[in-house]
């Protein structure tokens, strides 16, 4: 089965975006066997405040079929850099779906951190061959601890013991 994200992660490097994945889709990299993977519906990319860089994450969104969003409404057009710069200001996050259930948050935020100190640090995990960067686990964790937002507090409570063990793990992080 392919994985969802196979298609939009070829099209992020082919188009040079910079991003990591963050979140709990982050997290999934480092669960091992498989089958200790963190149940979750999307995928969070955390981007430089960069409109260049935001302008190239659209159109590879674009180019495998996601339907970009702002909110509830669909991303204003056209996509340009003028946009971008908007958005940045903001914060905003543009949500992304596509086929296959796929659900993409292109943020720029990431409680607790910059996104250059977490890109300095990503690991690469494959994808269908395609090298996905990824912040690292202590990172996505010390982040969700940081936003305490409910759902980051159930998620950790709930997976506290499978969080401690691989954060133990040196190879993992």
């Amino acid at each position: 089965m392919t994985d969802p994200f196979a298609p939009l992660a070829r099209a992020l490097a082919e188009r040079g975006v910079r991003y990591v994945l963050i979140g709990v889709s982050g997290a999934n990299f480092y669960a091992v066997p498989p089958a200790s993977r963190f149940v979750t519906d999307d995928y969070a990319l955390f981007l430089p405040p960069d409109p260049d860089n935001l302008v190239r994450a659209w159109g590879a969104c674009e180019e495998v079929g996601g339907e970009l969003w702002l909110t509830d409404e669909p991303l204003d057009r056209p996509r340009a850099r003028w946009l971008a710069e908007r958005i940045i200001e903001r914060r905003a996050v543009t949500r992304v779906t596509g086929a296959h259930d796929l659900k993409v948050d292109l943020t720029l935020v990431m409680k607790g951190f910059e996104f250059e100190a977490v890109w300095r640090q990503r690991r690469l995990f494959l994808v269908e061959s395609i090298e996905v960067p990824t912040a690292r686990l202590l990172h996505i964790v010390a982040s969700k601890q940081a936003a305490g937002r409910l759902k980051d507090q159930l998620f950790l409570a709930t997976h506290q013991d499978a969080l401690e063990q691989l954060l133990k793990k040196p190879k993992l992080d």
